[in-house]
């Protein structure tokens, strides 16, 4: 069942989703060779619980820690390890925070130093097949339209799209209805009602679509070891149109990123943008 909420809570949910991107915003100078995914985890736990609020993914399943931690060919669910980075890696950081009975929860996937320029283009068009998902989250489309979108994007470009992991409503709990698959059909699907909340999350890789998982009962990896990237936003259905609760902006100004890329799905506030 789809559980709708009102501006009220649309607005708790904005600042549970703002405490996530100030957390990304935070560790992105810190993501550097040498340092452990384990000490960024700490680093993340910190920030979220200094920030009043209870980091999200933290027991969750019993998941161990604050933060998934997924380098290279990890698709998703990586624990944090006291294993350094490297130069040339990539690694998505997955992070969630609880605050006033509402779930903020997006995805980055950083690169360590210089990357491969093969590597640099997987993730700039996962990110940008992101928001050609979010453009079809609109009133009078369904789930299938936003699959269908992120689908055509990457697969036309040769990459592959993950099947078994989708994105999914976001609320009071972490995983609420509908699923949101990075896969589709046009028309297809449950349909979007005003005051809808979905984290939509592209997994897409390098090389194949299939998967497989780690002995730890987390960690997905590619099954040909190619690399993987993660993007993930949360977003409303207001006024029949997306809005993003969740924001790049913090990682951008970190690292000296000029971008208007969300610009067309931010709220507005008496003209001025939140």
């Amino acid at each position: 069942m789809i559980i709708t909420k009102n501006p009220e809570e649309i607005e708790l949910m904005r600042e549970s989703a703002l405490i996530v991107s100030k957390t990304l915003g935070m560790l992105a100078p810190h993501i550097k060779p040498g340092v452990t995914t384990l000490e960024l985890d700490k680093m993340a736990e910190e920030f979220i619980r200094d920030h009043g609020a209870e980091p999200g993914f933290l027991g969750m399943y019993d998941f161990p820690n604050s933060l998934c931690m997924s380098p290279n060919a990890q698709v998703v669910h990586g624990i944090p390890n006291d294993k350094p980075l490297q130069e040339g890696d990539i690694i998505s950081i997955d992070c969630g925070a609880l605050k006033n009975g509402f779930y903020g929860d997006h995805a980055y996937t950083f690169e360590v130093g210089e990357v491969k320029p093969e590597v640099k283009e997987l993730l700039k068009v996962t990110k940008e097949s992101l928001y050609e998902g979010i453009r079809e989250f609109k009133l009078g489309n369904r789930v299938g339209d936003v699959g269908y979108a992120i689908q055509k994007y990457t697969e036309d470009r040769g990459y592959g799209v993950v099947r078994e992991l989708v994105g999914h409503g976001l609320g009071a709990t972490m995983h609420e209805d509908p699923e949101m698959p990075n896969y589709g059909k046009r028309g297809r699907g449950k349909k979007f009602m005003e005051g809808m909340v979905v984290a939509i999350e592209p997994m897409i890789n390098l090389g194949t679509k299939r998967i497989k998982q780690l002995p730890d009962g987390w960690t997905i990896l590619t099954a040909d070891n190619k690399p993987s990237a993660h993007f993930e936003h949360d977003i409303a259905l207001v006024d029949g149109k997306p809005q993003l609760l969740s924001t790049f902006d913090y990682i951008y100004e970190a690292l000296g990123i000029e971008s208007d890329e969300e610009d067309e799905f931010k709220a507005k506030v008496y003209g001025k943008e939140l």
